[in-house]
């Protein structure tokens, strides 16, 4: 062995010895071919491309829901959204639901160690009453974001791009402007969406910073609002790409990424934090070429097909992860579980449906995972997963398309009706990722019996809490930087700060 090699070795143990920082990094409706590292042509990743060249790439890498708030949940929870109640669809600036406290986030895990924790951009796990939802509630010590998705408000007199383009479309309507909040406290309302990225990148950069400086291991979530509808990008990227709004607000989320991974360097930590990369769900393929792209997979955001679940993910972790790819089936549940492994803390005890990852990320080896379930937008104890995977096979037990995913030339990702296919329509992932041939003849029953199997019980475990979502809304409950003012939406609406001054509301315990 060389000099060098045994340098290299000795550093990486003496990382790993000390408890590891984590670092997720979560885009928003982005497909799986977005990325150039996942093929295409005309996207400017650089730094994700970079993680992915120099890190794991996973190519059958899955999440739990097709729409943010359920996915969002068993990211941070370790299990599916019908056990944590977050579903039906997604939660409202008024929703009266939330995640439920009595849940235990990645968060609130990593607490337990002595770990600094930090949220920086979208949360939408709810707000409800005083803010019990939100996320300093939730096992982060700070968080500076909006707490929805940012087309939930009006947004047709925003900015979007610069000098003064206005965001494209109306987003919700009939509700207050989208609000920037600094851990409980609206900052402005509404948000800037031109400075948004340059806020979020010094919050996390000045987290980082205090947290080595108190020789503080730690937790970064950054949940990105790209490359969600409406895109916006600031002046350092608007006019960029050569794939127009969406590649510049693609291109601004990579920036971010970029400026994280410098503070780690400068900080002298980046060889002992793992940083882990997916998506909340498919692309949105009704807006077209503002939507995003799901490259060979099947339709999109709303749907159960491979386009709707299937996300890129890379794990980037120096000295410790070896680069290459790999075809292990993983999920965002096992975020929780390989986290709490790697930092040597105790798991809830709670039904966890996720697995740890760790025998993947540090020795390229084959995962316990074997199924993947997945549920509509909609579950219910009626119908429930829609379809399951068993190593390389998927059954679709029920289809139905969506109002998300029109515009394709595909019939199946806008056709509405659910249809009920018994015996469940067979694809092999594999060789046919694009679900196009349906093995229907009698020589896969073997596999059907298998999946069939493997369906049953994981239903018998299957508890569904109490829906959240269905709890209902409260325009009273919407956030606004003026309380008890009128009228209501019009009169909430606070003036720009200083970003200098978000970046100091820091918490590091």
């Amino acid at each position: 062995m060389s000099v060098i090699a045994l340098f290299a070795l000795i550093t990486a143990q003496c990382a790993r010895a000390s408890a590891p920082n984590f670092v997720l990094l979560f885009a928003d409706d982005l497909g799986y071919g977005d990325l150039g590292c996942f093929g295409h042509p005309s996207s400017l990743t650089p730094n994700l491309d970079r993680l992915a060249a120099r890190g794991l790439r996973f190519t059958d890498f899955y999440v739990t829901s097709a729409v943010c708030s359920p996915s969002r949940a068993a990211l941070l929870t370790g299990r599916y959204q019908t056990r944590s109640g977050i579903y039906p669809g997604v939660l409202y600036p008024g929703s009266k639901g939330g995640l439920p406290l009595n849940e235990t986030t990645v968060a609130e895990v990593l607490k337990s160690k002595g770990y600094a924790t930090a949220i920086v951009g979208k949360w939408h796990l709810g707000l409800g009453p005083n803010g019990i939802y939100l996320p300093t509630r939730q096992g982060f010590d700070s968080y500076l974001g909006i707490p929805y998705s940012h087309d939930q408000g009006p947004c047709q007199n925003l900015t979007c791009f610069p000098p003064d383009v206005k965001c494209y479309g109306f987003c919700d309507q009939g509700v207050v402007t989208v609000p920037l909040m600094c851990n409980e406290n609206i900052k402005r309302q509404p948000a800037d969406f031109l400075q948004l990225e340059k806020a979020y990148s010094e919050f996390a950069s000045q987290f980082i910073s205090d947290a080595v400086q108190n020789n503080h291991p730690f937790f970064l979530y950054y949940p990105s609002h790209h490359t969600h509808y409406p895109q916006y990008a600031g002046a350092d990227y608007a006019g960029k790409s050569p794939r127009g709004p969406f590649g510049d607000s693609l291109m601004e989320f990579d920036g971010t990424v970029g400026k994280i991974l410098r503070t780690l360097e400068e900080t002298g930590v980046i060889n002992n934090t793992l940083i882990f990369f997916t998506g909340d769900n498919g692309p949105e393929l009704m807006r077209k070429s503002r939507g995003g792209n799901a490259g060979l997979m099947k339709c999109g955001k709303s749907t159960t097909y491979e386009g709707g679940m299937r996300e890129p993910a890379i794990a980037y972790w120096p000295g410790s992860i070896q680069p290459g790819v790999t075809r292990a089936l993983a999920s965002s549940l096992d975020i929780l579980p390989t986290f709490a492994k790697l930092a040597g803390a105790a798991l809830p005890d709670v039904q966890l449906d996720g697995f740890d990852m760790t025998n993947i990320l540090l020795n390229h080896r084959p995962s316990e995972r074997k199924t993947i379930f997945y549920y509509p937008t909609d579950p219910s104890e009626k119908h429930s997963v829609f379809a399951v995977r068993w190593k390389n096979f998927k059954a679709h037990y029920y289809t139905r398309g969506a109002s998300h995913s029109r515009s394709t030339p595909d019939s199946d990702c806008s056709s509405l009706p659910l249809l009920h296919h018994d015996p469940p329509l067979l694809y092999n992932l594999e060789s046919d990722p694009s679900e196009y041939y349906n093995l229907n003849s009698s020589e896969w029953d073997s596999v059907l019996k298998q999946i069939q199997a493997a369906k049953e019980h994981f239903e018998a475990s299957m508890v569904f809490g109490e829906s959240e979502i269905s709890k209902g809304r409260d325009s009273a409950l919407e956030p606004c930087c003026i309380p008890n003012c009128t009228p209501k939406p019009e009169c909430c609406h606070l003036s720009p700060w200083p970003s200098k001054l978000i970046s100091r509301v820091i918490i590091v315990n």
